[in-house]
């Protein structure tokens, strides 16, 4: 047979006809053989494989190997032994070099085949030995990774005991090594990926073996450091920074600067090659090892290798900052440099001929980010230039080239000059570690964001703060499932119990990021929600399918009061549809039902549909103002004379403007379309009478009397945009409705109605619109008022029996709504209307800062709510009256926005609002809520979370439940809460190491830095030491910087 597949292979046959009767000879490997004819055929594929001319010859090498050494494993064993593996590795395969990369590929295919054959043991033993003298050979990149490979595979093969130690310090010295002399862009990546695979390789083995990471380190060290001009290690060695532990730094940048044994030019060396790390695209954390070094170098007095390094890198590392991938971190040891070298300008001077150029370019190209970055630039800049001042020829082109962005205050520069000093250094060393730092005072937990994930984060802290939902999901049983919702309840219970500032949600990223959504590209948080609750919801309706299929329990729930309680809360309002057991928890938290009715303006007929929603997208009002606008019956509405109306007919904007998203574009409303003279008379709308349309007749009324503002412009409320989503409109032009009964194009009436209303209320702005002039996406920079208090217009179909009890539950309802009901009134079966506002207390906001939806940062503002408060409880008693009067928005009176502005001034208001901006999360209030786009611009609310009140039916405080809740939280799954008790050990012991290093510094000497004889009186603007500032302060200075 082997002599069939020889001459096969070398034959000028058509490759068709080839692959076929390969495909027999691999078919006949299931035939008995006797031992020589094996090995005849295991010695054909072995040299098609590794000296094959062609990918044919290789692949059927492949092929045909494996099916033969399936079906005859004995007889492979006694061929693929340790003489033949180790002749492969030390002398090679007849003209194949031994380094050659096949003879590697071809091992690790061969101990795929013999895994479980006992002959492998012996392998495993001849390979921990052949791998170590393979490293201290310097192999090549791709070698290396390579070998890499195989060692992941097969962890045997990893030499153990000290020769572990040693063959990760040859691993390092081999990184050392490692050079890509191509400047083509496909070699640079293949050359970064082989560097990957080896860095992994390591981590691994410090993962497995604790004891080689410090020998590691050690070798590290010692590469760059080295003295030696005929050796310069490679940059690769920046892979390896990342797998080092942070909570290690402060231990070692001490062991490093107060060991005697190191010299100051070695020291300076591997400062310099350090810095040059900042270079290597996919380092992480290579800035805070920077600034950590700089840092422990001026707390041990270091200075002159302070000086000497910052002269010679700081203009290297400032050109760092044209490149977005390395920009960040070499801002951060820019920023430091410059900072803490405060007896001298020299190295600032280096770098102000490029500071003109850097500014220029990044002001053309007008993207946030690129402003966001400029704005940390020029408060550098500032700080400089105030603390070295008296070079006017220096600095004017630069103050030019600044202008338009902000100037600190003199008090903020002092202090970030302060905080950087190098003589503020010394007992300062751990405040490079902010990320290990504990929880605010807020008790809230940030998310880290994982590279332009904001828009993840601020969605998933107000998911997190809607606590309702919250407790639902960290009450489910969802052991041994590996579903979407199972990863949300692992965030949820990190974000409730953790003890760090900030959690990296990097699994639930990577389980919930749509497939079409660009790693670490800005995307659009509503639409990134929408995607999420969406899986979330199918994945459980398939969940439900499988276990009702299967005599296992599928998706379970906790059996507590708090579930039966939202069950209750849920029935009593809800109208004939499926139960509650048999709705999806997004259903029951997020679902409603919009029912779209449309009357043919021609023969009169009509059509309806019920769709369900999780979310409403809000369209801006095309006129100035619709807070007056009302639907009402012509008995409810108030007596206008005659000559105070004016019929008009009205332009119908395009029919559904939609939130931006990859395929589609929201659609600009006419300007024209109910525009309004200021100080012309209201507007009186009639539509088409229709016995099938709810109410006799509608009317859309427009006041005159609309407020104004300062500005003689009205800021629309959320209220105005959703009277206007509710809004009948009239589809004519474009937008005419296709008749069935007149089989044409007609006008037509279409009108929206909420027939079932969810428990958590979500509100999308539709701020992105498509500008079909310039073909671009716009956003809508409008403010909206954001009403604490949101009463929503639902109408359901019922009896007039259960009308009352329906009613029952609200409170305080309008003098309009009562005539309505008693005009509405029927027979006890007959079914009617029923007109009711459901009020919603507002529960988080996430913003968008920036001018375009695929740039810019997310944030959000949230607090805690559950179904105990009403929203009249909200208020001070003096002021809960003025909702009763003006309960409907829709009149034009007094609603609950205005008592709004009431409650700002109440302190307890204030204090339960919390911003969550990734990792930072701070107190504030909703004045700032409902002033953020009024104070910065760009900075507009898009997504709104409202809650809905259920004043008989709420979740009430004395739930038994609560006493064995942690914050009214269900007790965590054991598996949960060992997960955060190991994780919160962890980082307990963190803080003890930390602690621990900052008494032994606390005990060293600390110096004052006065070089040459300077005076302590130097002028705060002279060329003096004067007290600067530093370690992280200027970092934090861009608020919307990610």
């Amino acid at each position: 047979m082997d002599k069939i597949l020889e001459g096969l292979v070398s034959s000028s046959h058509p490759l068709p006809l080839k692959r076929m009767i390969v495909r027999k000879v691999v078919e006949s490997a299931e035939h008995w053989l006797d031992e020589a004819q094996c090995e005849a055929m295991f010695d054909l594929t072995t040299r098609l494989i590794l000296e094959g001319p062609d990918h044919f010859q290789r692949q059927v090498g492949h092929q045909v190997l494996e099916a033969y050494a399936r079906y005859h494993r004995p007889e492979f064993e006694a061929f693929f032994n340790k003489t033949f593996v180790l002749g492969l590795l030390q002398q090679g395969y007849h003209s194949l070099d031994r380094k050659d990369v096949a003879i590697l590929d071809y091992i690790h295919n061969g101990l795929k085949l013999i895994m479980s054959c006992p002959s492998v043991l012996d392998l495993f033993s001849l390979l921990q030995v052949e791998v170590l003298r393979m490293v201290c050979e310097r192999p090549e990149p791709q070698l290396c990774a390579r070998l890499s490979d195989l060692l992941t595979d097969f962890v045997q093969c990893v030499p153990k005991g000290k020769l572990s130690i040693t063959f990760c310090q040859q691993l390092v010295r081999t990184i050392g090594h490692f050079q890509c002399v191509s400047t083509q862009e496909k070699e640079l990546r293949e050359y970064v990926s082989q560097v990957t695979k080896v860095s992994n390789l390591l981590q691994n083995i410090w993962k497995a073996e604790p004891s080689t990471l410090l020998p590691s380190l050690q070798e590290v060290f010692a590469s760059i450091s080295s003295t030696d001009a005929s050796f310069e290690p490679s940059v690769a060695l920046a892979s390896l920074v990342q797998h080092i532990p942070l909570q290690m730094i402060t231990v070692l940048i001490r062991s490093l600067t107060a060991d005697p044994n190191v010299k100051d030019a070695s020291m300076t060396q591997a400062l310099c090659r350090m810095i040059d790390w900042l270079s290597w695209p996919l380092a992480q954390h290579v800035d805070t090892w920077v600034i950590a070094l700089l840092k422990g170098l001026a707390a041990v007095q270091k200075f002159t290798i302070l000086i000497d390094v910052t002269l010679l890198k700081i203009e290297l590392v400032f050109n760092r900052l044209w490149f977005p991938l390395v920009r960040p971190g070499a801002l951060a040891v820019v920023s430091h440099m410059l900072l803490s070298f405060q007896h001298s300008p020299e190295a600032f001077h280096l770098i102000v001929p490029h500071v003109l150029n850097l500014v220029h370019s990044f002001k053309s190209d007008g993207l946030p980010s690129s402003t966001a970055f400029l704005v940390q630039v020029t408060e550098l800049v500032h700080c400089m230039m105030y603390h070295y001042s008296g070079f006017p020829d220096l600095y004017e082109p630069i103050l030019e080239a600044v202008k338009d962005f902000p100037k600190p205050s003199e008090e903020k520069i002092k202090l970030i000059l302060n905080q950087s000093a190098w003589t503020s250094q010394s007992n300062a060393l751990a405040s490079c570690l902010s990320r290990l730092s504990g929880k605010s005072e807020t008790g809230k937990t940030g998310l880290i964001n994982l590279g332009n994930t904001c828009y993840m984060n601020s969605v998933l802290q107000a998911l997190f703060m809607a606590t309702d939902f919250r407790r639902q999901v960290l009450s489910l049983n969802l052991n041994g499932c590996n579903s979407l919702m199972k990863k949300l309840q692992h965030l949820f219970a990190f974000l409730a119990h953790t003890q760090r500032e900030a959690y990296a949600p990097r699994i639930f990223f990577e389980a919930s990021r749509p497939p079409w959504f660009t790693p670490r590209s800005q995307q659009d948080c509503s639409e990134y929600l929408r995607f999420l609750l969406d899986r979330l919801h199918e994945e459980e309706k398939t969940l439900r399918v499988q276990s009702s299929q299967e005599p296992s329990e599928g998706l379970g729930r906790a059996d507590t009061s708090l579930q039966e309680g939202a069950s209750k809360a849920a029935a009593a309002t809800e109208s004939p549809g499926p139960s509650d057991s048999e709705k999806t928890l997004i259903e029951k938290m997020f679902g409603g039902k919009l029912r779209t009715h449309i009357c043919c303006l021609n023969c009169r007929s009509t059509s309806q549909k019920v769709e369900a929603f999780t979310d409403l997208s809000l369209a801006f009002c095309p006129t100035p103002s619709v807070e007056d606008l009302s639907f009402q019956d012509q008995a409810s509405l108030p007596t206008v004379q005659d000559d105070g109306l004016m019929q008009t007919c009205v332009a119908d904007p395009e029919e559904e403007p939609v939130v931006y998203n990859p395929a589609t574009a929201a659609l600009v409303c006419d300007s024209i379309v109910n525009q309004r003279i200021l100080g012309s008379p209201p507007v009186e709308l009639h539509c088409v009478e229709n016995s099938s349309v709810p109410g006799d007749s509608a009317k859309i009324f427009i006041s005159k009397d609309v407020a104004q503002n300062p500005g003689s412009e009205t800021t629309p409320s959320v209220t105005d945009l959703l009277n206007y989503f509710l809004a009948p409109e009239i589809l004519t032009g474009d937008n005419q409705y296709y008749c069935e009964n007149c089989a044409s194009l007609q006008n037509a009436e279409k009108t929206m109605q909420i027939t079932e209303e969810p428990e958590y209320l979500i509100l999308t702005l539709l701020r992105f619109s498509y500008d079909q002039k310039y073909h671009v996406r716009r956003k809508i920079l409008d403010n909206v008022s954001l009403p604490l208090v949101l009463e929503l217009p639902v109408k359901r179909t019922a009896s007039f029996s259960s009308l009352s009890e329906s009613w029952s539950v609200d409170v305080n309802f309008t003098d309009i709504n009562e005539n309505l009901a008693k005009k509405l009134k029927p027979s006890a079966t007959e079914e009617v209307f029923c007109p009711k506002l459901v009020p919603y207390l507002l529960s988080s906001v996430v913003v968008h800062s920036g001018v375009s939806s695929e740039s810019g940062h997310y944030y959000s503002y949230a607090r805690n709510i559950t179904g105990t408060e009403s929203p009249y409880q909200m208020c001070p008693q003096s002021e809960r009256l003025a909702l009763t009067p003006s309960q409907s928005c829709f009149l034009g009176g007094e609603g609950p926005s205005t008592v709004i502005e009431q409650d700002l001034e109440n302190k307890e208001m204030s204090q339960e609002w919390f911003l969550f901006n990734d990792s930072r999360v701070t107190f504030t209030s909703f004045q700032s809520v409902q002033k953020i786009t009024s104070r910065f611009p760009k900075d507009t609310a898009y997504v709104l979370l409202y809650k809905k009140q259920n004043s008989a039916n709420g979740l009430r405080s004395d739930n038994p439940a609560s006493g064995v809740w942690v914050n009214g939280d269900p007790p965590l799954q054991k598996e949960l809460m060992d997960a955060i008790t190991k994780d919160n050990k962890l980082y307990l012991q963190e803080q003890e190491l930390n602690a621990r290093a900052r008494a032994l510094q606390a005990a060293s000497a600390s110096c004052s830095f006065r070089p040459n004889g300077f005076d302590d009186n130097d002028p705060p603007g002279s060329c003096g030491p004067t007290g600067g500032g530093g370690g992280g302060g200027f970092n934090t200075v861009g608020r919307l910087v990610f």
